[in-house]
């Protein structure tokens, strides 16, 4: 792959800086990928590895090139160049080697409804072409997935929690190294999501997970390294921690102070103290948590220990601090940073001419759930191109 250039945002945020996981076995390597649709540009030169037991989250928004990218994973589309390896396999020279080594669950579980739960995972198991002690390994999967109650129902009468579980006991059969999950909570009840995760983190201790979801918290409970994929390049890569480090230096905290007049006059005279500290580079005013008391959003240059500055402040002026809490970015905060083209793409010179998506976060079934908006500039409605990302 020579004269191709490291898009600056991977080269920033590239596991390479982690030495810690060099050592480790590589269970998916995807070296230089490209998936063009025509003139479209689905997946842009992206390159990262996953190793043995790993949970990776991999996040972005829609039409970013998320979907696109999960698909040649599971050999489902071809790319266009670059390369797959499963397990040491390269997934187009050996796709049926390769695919042996993968657990698929799509978002849409791929159920037949008519059979009963035990026939359709024997059918699953026949199809695999199991060489594990049938009986023995088909109980294994149905008691990992708590399905031992159920195998003798039909699939249409169960509940979406069950389905997604039979999805989920399909991946699992003949014991395949990688698991590629798609949405595995989506349209679940909140006990059904937590079940699940936790499964999810039973099943990390023994193979190697890609779980790819819109839902910014089970990414965080779940996962042990996140993607951000945006554009059809790699926008991120790395733990949350590492990520924000690498995002902005920053440190943000909330102090709660007592004034002494508890008017809102202390409001402002609070504030203009604050600002005056050396090392805060800004100040907001929040709520009035009790009569005449305010919360007070502050960020520093994040070399600065301004906390004992503020408490000096609070005692010359007679005013009470009544709490003090750090408060690191989030991955809501990181993933709205890098989606939006905050700071990292103002350095990318190739990315000044575009503007990232618009980014709409809604609450669905008490998850908090980052869309794209589909509202789109009048000058840009064109019909979007047959076999593009969705």
């Amino acid at each position: 792959m020579k004269g191709r250039g490291m898009n600056l945002l991977q080269k920033r945020f590239s596991p390479e800086e982690f030495p810690n996981r060099r050592d480790k076995l590589k269970m998916i390597e995807v070296k230089h990928l490209i998936k063009r649709y025509g003139d479209k540009q689905a997946v842009n030169d992206i390159s990262f590895k996953v190793e043995k037991g790993e949970i990776l989250g991999f996040l972005g928004p829609n039409g970013a090139g998320k979907s696109t990218t999960m698909n040649m994973l599971t050999g489902y589309i071809s790319s266009t160049s670059g390369q797959i390896l499963i397990n040491g396999v390269d997934i187009l020279e050996d796709p049926i080697k390769a695919k042996a080594n993968i657990g698929y669950l799509p978002e849409i579980p791929p159920l037949y409804v008519d059979m009963t739960v035990d026939a359709y995972l024997g059918f699953m198991y026949d199809l695999k072409k199991c060489k594990l002690s049938r009986k023995a390994h088909l109980k294994e999967v149905c008691d990992l997935c708590k399905l031992s109650g159920v195998r003798n129902r039909l699939i249409r009468n169960l509940s979406k929690g069950y389905k997604q579980r039979v999805g989920l006991a399909q991946a699992l059969i003949n014991n395949p190294p990688v698991l590629i999950l798609d949405e595995p909570t989506v349209g679940l009840d909140p006990n059904q999501i937590i079940e699940i995760r936790t499964l999810i983190k039973k099943l990390g201790k023994n193979h190697t997970v890609i779980l790819s979801s819109h839902i910014l918290q089970e990414i965080q409970a779940v996962c042990d390294r996140i993607i951000i994929i945006n554009k059809g390049v790699v926008a991120a890569d790395g733990t949350a921690d590492e990520i924000a480090s690498k995002l902005t230096n920053e440190h943000k905290m909330t102090v709660r102070i007592e004034g002494d007049t508890h008017t809102a006059d202390d409001k402002n005279k609070i504030v203009d103290a604050l600002k005056s500290i050396d090392g805060v580079k800004y100040v907001r005013a929040d709520m009035e948590r009790e009569k005449g008391i305010y919360d007070f959003d502050v960020e520093t240059d994040g070399e600065t220990d301004v906390r004992r500055a503020i408490n000096r402040m609070c005692t010359e002026n007679g005013w009470n601090i009544l709490m003090l809490q750090l408060s690191d970015m989030t991955l809501e905060d990181i993933f709205i940073k890098i989606t939006m083209g905050d700071d990292l793409r103002r350095n990318d010179s190739k990315s000044n001419k575009k503007k990232a998506p618009k980014i709409k976060l809604n609450v669905k079934d008490g998850e908090l759930v980052a869309e794209a908006d589909d509202e789109k500039p009048a000058e840009n409605n064109d019909k979007k191109e047959e076999g593009g990302e969705e």
